[in-house]
């Protein structure tokens, strides 16, 4: 068990043990849980985009940049045109 003590300011040090157990630095935020038995910290780990990355299969083939953008494009586009009914 892991033990810390609330500084006259009410402010508490997260133990080292804890803080690389569950990846906190500065600036990172936790949030408190109140229980009727007691009350636990949760921490509020904001990931990066990036982190991201892999987390999904790739099921077909990267089409490239420029392609993706034209296909996309037509899309928002013919999107756009049946939301303000614009004729051609």
């Amino acid at each position: 068990m892991v033990r810390a003590r609330i500084s006259s300011k009410g402010q508490l040090t997260i133990p080292q043990e804890i803080r690389e157990r569950y990846g906190l630095d500065t600036g990172d935020e936790v949030e408190f849980i109140s229980e009727e038995k007691g009350a636990y910290l949760v921490p509020l780990k904001r990931k990066k985009l990036t982190d991201l990355y892999g987390v999904l299969p790739a099921t077909r083939p990267w089409v490239g940049m420029k392609r993706a953008r034209e296909i996309y494009s037509k899309k928002l586009g013919e999107e756009y045109a049946r939301k303000n009914k614009v004729r051609r």
